[in-house]
């Protein structure tokens, strides 16, 4: 028996199959898998090219079991999913699950618990016996996701056209974020070159995230106080729906080193939600698909032993 497990996101996706004694055996990864940030083509796409470099060398239909963590996905995002499956000759349909399902079991077999994602979007989720039971924010780029990479991004390039607008004495993060655009001249030609570009592909906001944290650590005013509110709205969406188990990080912004995963640590430990039964921080998330692919025909317990070689803990 062999297991796929799909995560895309606005950034990535990543496909991996296992054994079921949790040894990987394929991975692939390709661009972002949102089908809402990058339309269903292009989504599919990326799965598309990430499944075939998962599978290359081997036979598809031993595939018994496949989940698919698709963030930005409507059940129309189904039917893409299954012919892709079909054309590669896995002969069972994926299912089709959130990308917080798949984030939580990137860093825990427990049940019950909480996720805490800050990703290209953001959310906090309570899961309880397994079933999604609670959802804070996650309302997409436009309305919500308050404290993801998006959100940071978009703070942190608005805080640099405003004082390149207002002729200010510039600092580390308006620095950054002109040379990220590749806008130069006067502070007036470099602020509208930045919304220029901004405005015709707003993905470039998400990929400004780092920069923020970056002026953070420089010792940016800007940049450390859009840090200190990421944070603070990441520990209230998570303080809205955790009651007790673990709560899991996952997303590049919580899960790598960095001022906005110190910041909500350090929120965390001062005053954010009891009742918390540890605090980890969330693994490869295409094998935790696929570990939920193999929960099925393992079990709780079967499933639970072998965890940690599926998530590559």
């Amino acid at each position: 028996m062999l297991f796929a497990g799909v995560d895309a996101g606005g950034t990535a996706t990543r496909i991996a199959v296992h054994t079921a004694s949790g040894t990987r055996i394929g991975y692939g990864t390709a661009g972002g898998g949102n089908p809402t940030a990058h339309g269903s083509a292009a989504a599919a796409a990326a799965v598309t090219a990430a499944l075939r470099q998962a599978i290359h060398g081997l036979d598809p239909a031993s595939v018994t079991a496949s989940v698919a963590g698709v963030a930005g996905a409507d059940d129309g995002f189904d039917a893409a999913l299954d012919r892709i499956w079909a054309e590669h000759g896995l002969l069972h349909r994926p299912q089709l699950v959130s990308d917080v399902e798949v984030a939580y079991a990137a860093g825990t077999d427990a049940p019950t618990g909480t996720l805490l994602l800050a990703g290209t979007g953001a959310a906090a989720a309570r899961f309880t016996g397994r079933e999604l039971d609670a959802v804070a924010d996650g309302l997409g780029w436009l309305l919500g996701d308050e404290g993801g990479g998006f959100w940071i991004g978009r703070a942190g390039v608005m805080a640099a056209v405003r004082a390149l607008d207002a002729g200010e004495r510039l600092g580390p993060l308006a620095d950054l974020v002109a040379r990220h655009f590749g806008a130069d001249g006067t502070p007036r030609r470099r602020a509208e070159r930045i919304v220029r570009l901004a405005q015709a592909t707003r993905m470039t906001l998400a990929a400004a995230a780092p920069l923020v944290g970056e002026a953070a650590t420089l010792g940016d005013p800007l940049a450390s106080r859009i840090v200190h509110e990421a944070a603070e709205r990441l520990v209230a969406s998570v303080a809205r729906v955790h009651r007790t188990g673990p709560i899991v990080l996952a997303g590049s912004v919580l899960t790598s080193d960095g001022p906005v995963r110190e910041a909500v640590l350090a929120q965390l430990a001062a005053e954010g939600p009891a009742q918390v039964d540890g605090l980890v921080t969330a693994r490869d998330g295409a094998g935790a698909a696929s570990w939920l692919a193999a929960l099925g025909r393992l079990g709780e317990g079967g499933a639970a032993s072998v965890h940690p070689r599926f998530t590559g803990r």
